[in-house]
């Protein structure tokens, strides 16, 4: 394990927008890294700059001398009429022999590498993107939203690839479920930094939460020391005699900092306007054909769709998918047979290449208004776009400058605002967060309308869908389970090395592709062909020299823990003086020396003014105070009240001086922790903030007290 990527306080700007400010992280070429982060915070950005497609205005990234780091891409880099073979050694400069072994694994044969790359469907086309980054013999992949229209089977053939693959990467997806497969580490992408987690996705939420939690106690004990604070200058702000005490205590108000409480992964609501909730069926299909001319893709569809159900359309990309949804909206006409949708009702449909519709002049908020039905109010218009995360100044912001996922919100926010009866969603989760696309699984789920949805995010048809309608071989049909039952049966079928009938693309079959369909391997074949080393190089030992001064070079790596997130500590708020003291050996930490001191004089001070020995002080018991009784500075001589109030500001200024301590600590551990997580950081920071926590109840205490002597 050493580094193979360091980014050292970055930062890129496009125009006014900040997409990194002095951002850090190192990683390792073992660590199997999650990218997430909302739509156009910069992950993109990110991987261009790693790959050198683009330069850091600021700070620098430097890759391990030597190393070699491989880029599945979004988009297809071939022409279809191109050979297989023909392609990879174009894209990848490698040599006849090597391309030809590499994709042997992948289950090509010889006489297929001549075949034109259109001949194969998407998932031997994405074994063929696999074997371009393979045969480069990488130490490090980079994958950029890899699963965007893979069908389920394709991507169970990436997964195997990516679990089987011996070095590290780093992959963007907005499919949780992939995410939860595949990584052990996560990276966010946030407010301008990189932060990388030494965990798996959901541990991350929970380390999330966690802090969240601390910053929240944290903020109210600032806030009860404000008030004490306040209290003692409103008192004796104005006596001569106080003045420099009511300064100290201005200083120190001065001094105080609100705790920012931010949500790095947010939660994201989306409302989605309610229609009228229809009865009986709202689609009936008699023997309906549904292709392109002449030709049939989908033959004697027979299906009765009751009113308010949410149907997830599935199958393997090719067979017919996009083109059932196209004939429903009415964008195709049926090849034979015909289809009714119930009267009167308004039918809306997402299609998956939509960015046409937009129009790159307009502002986020001028699109809305085109797309929302005439005379709907402004702030409906303002009300769907909070919901989809456009508020502010986003609404002003151009559509040429919107990411990939931000178009995508915008028109599903434009479709919702036409208040449709029934929705026909192709696709409608592709570069969406993973945020985003739970928020509009739970939201169309509440929807009262009917849905027919495409969609290969697991966790987001999982969400939504009541009922599945199966495409495949040609036909279109209820399917006899939930969507776990589909899932499990592709899954089971797949790693027993069996294919369902009517695999390939009902294009092939229509046009007699016959060597295409003879390229499949069965899965068994596929998971030993992976199984094999993916690189012969050697990579340094962690003790060689070489990889010593490429550590040393590239800085320390995270540590790669299975868990992350740390042990959940709590403090609860003792009223007496030595409460936080007593609360920090009950739980098994060592107050800071700071702490001990201020507490020790406290006890003894409060024990004295109380009548009690410090002995009896410590003992636990507490002494209740009647509230008519003098107060104590009645029953001092003149000369003990004096040493008295000169013994508690000591104390006042120990416990001032602790919490200064301890303050810069935290400071310094949060800065510390923001840039590259440690376990061992997160544990400090947990025992200093606990320790803050007593010193400012020590504090507020021994401020009480002076605040009695010297009244």
């Amino acid at each position: 394990m050493s580094a193979i990527i360091s980014a050292h306080q970055i930062g890129r700007s496009f125009g006014a927008r900040h997409l990194f400010e002095d951002a850090t992280v190192t990683i390792n070429d073992d660590q199997k890294i999650g990218v997430i982060g909302r739509n156009g915070a910069g992950k993109s950005t990110f991987f261009r700059m790693v790959l050198g497609e683009e330069h850091p205005d600021e700070g620098e990234i430097i890759i391990r001398k030597g190393a070699v780091i491989a880029h599945l891409e979004q988009h297809d880099p071939w022409t279809l009429d191109e050979g297989i073979l023909d392609f990879m050694m174009r894209h990848t400069g490698a040599e006849h022999w090597q391309c030809a072994r590499t994709l042997a694994r992948f289950g090509f044969r010889e006489d297929q590498l001549e075949e034109p790359i259109e001949a194969f469907s998407g998932g031997y086309r994405m074994r063929i993107k696999l074997a371009c980054m393979l045969v480069q013999e990488p130490d490090f992949l980079m994958l950029d939203e890899p699963t965007n229209y893979l069908d389920l089977n394709t991507q169970l053939i990436l997964e195997n690839f990516l679990n089987t693959f011996r070095g590290g990467y780093m992959v963007i997806s907005h499919d949780r479920e992939f995410i939860k497969r595949t990584t052990d580490n996560t990276l966010e992408v946030a407010d301008g930094g990189l932060f990388l987690f030494p965990g798996p996705l959901e541990d991350y939420f929970e380390f999330v939460a966690e802090e969240k939690e601390r910053k929240a106690r944290e903020a109210r004990n600032v806030e009860a020391r404000r008030k004490h604070l306040q209290a003692f200058v409103d008192r004796f702000g104005a006596k001569a005699s106080k003045a420099t005490q009511a300064q100290s205590r201005v200083k120190q108000l001065e001094k105080l900092k609100p705790i920012e409480i931010k949500n790095k992964v947010s939660n994201v609501r989306m409302k989605v306007p309610d229609v009228a909730i229809s009865r009986g069926l709202i689609l009936t299909t008699d023997r309906l054909n549904c292709g392109y001319g002449d030709i049939s893709i989908l033959e004697n569809i027979d299906i009765k769709i009751p009113a308010g159900e949410k149907f997830a359309i599935v199958g393997e990309n090719g067979q017919g998918k996009t083109t059932f949804l196209k004939t429903l909206s009415g964008e195709l006409e049926p090849v034979n047979g015909s289809y009714r949708w119930t009267p009167e009702k308004k039918i809306g449909y997402y299609a998956q290449h939509v960015n046409e519709t937009l129009r790159e002049g307009e502002s986020v908020m001028e699109a809305l208004t085109r797309f929302a039905p005439p005379n709907t109010a402004k702030q409906e218009l303002l009300a769907m776009a909070g919901s989809f995360l456009f508020r502010d100044e986003d609404l002003k912001k151009k559509i040429k400058v919107l990411s990939g996922g931000e178009r995508s919100r915008l028109i599903i926010a434009g479709l919702l605002l036409g208040r449709y009866d029934v929705l026909l969603l192709d696709e409608p989760t592709n570069h969406l967060d993973f945020e985003t696309v739970e928020a509009l699984g739970d939201g169309l789920a509440r929807y009262q309308g009917t849905v027919f949805f495409v969609s290969h995010d697991r966790t987001f048809v999982k969400t939504l869908a009541t009922s599945i309608l199966e495409v495949e071989a040609g036909q279109v049909r209820n399917y006899p389970g939930n969507y776990d039952d589909y899932v499990y049966a592709l899954e089971t079928s797949f790693h027993e090395g069996s294919k369902k009938s009517g695999q390939k693309d009902a294009g092939e079959k229509g046009k007699g592709k016959g060597s295409a369909k003879s390229a499949a391997v069965s899965g068994g074949k596929l998971n030993r062909a992976l199984s094999t080393d993916h690189s012969d190089k050697g990579r340094p030992s962690s003790g060689s020299a070489e990889a010593a001064a490429d550590s040393d070079a590239a800085g320390a790596a995270t540590s790669g823990s299975a868990k992350g997130s740390p042990e959940k500590k709590s403090t609860s708020g003792s009223s007496n003086s030595g409460g936080a003291n007593s609360e920090a050996k009950a739980s098994g930490k060592d107050p800071s020396p700071e702490i001990k001191n201020a507490t020790s004089d406290t006890k003894a001070g409060s024990a004295r003014r109380n009548g009690q020995s410090a002995a009896d002080s410590s003992s636990g018991i507490s002494v209740a105070k009647d509230r008519n009784a003098p107060s104590v500075s009645a029953n001092l001589s003149s000369a003990d009240l004096k040493k008295a109030i000169r013994k508690q500001r000591i104390v006042v200024r120990d416990a001032e001086q602790a919490m200064e301590k301890l303050t810069r600590e935290k400071e310094q551990l949060e800065i510390s922790l923001s840039q590259n997580y440690s376990k061992d950081d997160s544990d400090k920071l947990q025992k200093v903030q606990s320790n803050l926590e007593q010193a400012e109840q020590i504090w507020i205490k021994a401020a009480e007290e002076l605040g009695a002597l010297e009244s």
